[in-house]
């Protein structure tokens, strides 16, 4: 084993490293600012009117740009609840335990008290040995954090950060203010790059940032726009990137669809149900991420009924949490807290019926 000395500097080379693909982004975002302010609307454009309406929309797009990217880097990704770690006499007890089906008991035993659906392929409780907890439905660990993240979708590179349940609508409105930025440098540039190729446009150092410009911008647009149109796809069957390559497990197996709750429900969801909070990388989502309403019609009877469970300590920690900001309101907790208002009345008449109570109201599947 290596001393901890190399250890910990290795650890700080890598941090170094992992930052590189940020700079390179900061770099090129500096030098799109200086080429299209500079070089095209002040040096380039004769009219002041034109100049004055690119300027003004110009940096409208470039202020929610800069800041959905800045929160989707500095936001850190929300770990599960403290309910869902072992105990110290629980880690005690799996460590005697030699045997798999011992210890599946033993974290069986443990999860009845949670609001975990989610099974491995194999049908096993999920478990984290690294952090030592059992994850939460949609939970995953990340070798790159090193580190459990809620409702993680992946690990950027490019904002050296896990895009999980914390900051999944920033890295979304990153990705729509990034596309809405190249797109309108290309529009605006287009007559000018055309002007450089018949020769129109002056002989100075900004024909070739003009170039340049129109070139990075549109082929920057054809990535952004395959990227965003794929996670707006994901947004709508709420699913993450993990869940699209690997669909989550069930007590009843494999169900790619689990977690849909329809269009409109899934998308608030990720942006809340507040409109205008919407186009502004502030968080608004709901739920605490530990935990989410399922379309699947046979729950699994050894669980809570309820998504966000019973447990009144489990209950205190996720409102001290520091996502949402602000205390859930009735309005943005019901898709966890209660049943969607489509299945209410069905499930009224099956529940007379049948005579059964407190078994959980079932969601019907809309996607």
């Amino acid at each position: 084993m290596a001393p901890s000395g190399s250890r910990s500097i290795k650890k700080g080379c890598q941090r170094v490293l992992y930052w590189i693909p940020v700079l390179f982004i900061a770099l090129i975002v500096a030098w799109s600012y200086y080429a299209y302010v500079l070089q095209l609307c002040i040096e380039s454009i004769e009219d002041t009117g034109e100049k004055v309406i690119y300027l003004l929309v110009y940096h409208v797009i470039f202020i929610m740009f800069v800041w959905a990217y800045w929160q989707t880097i500095f936001t850190r990704p929300m770990n599960p609840l403290k309910e869902f770690h072992l105990s110290y006499s629980d880690k005690e007890l799996l460590e005697r335990e030699d045997r798999g089906e011992s210890q599946q008991e033993i974290l069986r035993r443990i999860a009845k008290d949670l609001p975990i659906y989610t099974r491995t392929n194999s049908g096993a409780i999920r478990f984290c040995d690294r952090c030592q907890l059992l994850k939460p439905d949609r939970c995953h660990h990340c070798s790159v954090c090193d580190k459990c993240i809620l409702k993680m979708d992946h690990h950027c590179p490019w904002v050296n950060n896990c895009v999980g349940f914390s900051n999944y609508k920033f890295f979304m409105l990153f990705l729509a203010y990034s596309l809405l930025y190249c797109l309108f440098i290309t529009a605006t540039d287009l007559q000018y790059f055309i002007k450089f190729w018949t020769n129109s446009l002056p002989d100075t150092q900004a024909k070739f940032h003009i170039l340049f410009l129109f070139f990075s911008a549109s082929m920057f647009s054809v990535s952004l726009a395959s990227l965003f149109i794929y996670h707006c796809w994901l947004v709508c069957k709420n699913r993450s990137t993990l869940e699209a390559v690997r669909s989550p497990v069930f007590r009843h197996g494999i169900d790619k669809n689990g977690f849909s709750l329809g269009c409109s429900k899934n998308f608030r969801q990720v942006f809340g149900d507040e409109l205008k909070y919407w186009p502004i990388p502030v968080f608004s989502g709901l739920g605490d991420g530990c935990s989410f309403p399922t379309c699947l019609v046979n729950l699994d009877p050894e669980q809570p009924s309820s998504p966000r469970g019973s447990n009144p300590a489990s209950k205190g920690a996720a409102e001290g949490r520091q996502f949402p900001s602000k205390p859930l309101r009735e309005s943005q907790s019901r898709l966890l807290t209660s049943t969607p208002s489509w299945t209410e009345s069905d499930s009224a008449t099956d529940k007379d019926r049948k005579g059964a109570s407190n078994l959980g109201m079932t969601i019907e599947n809309e996607a």
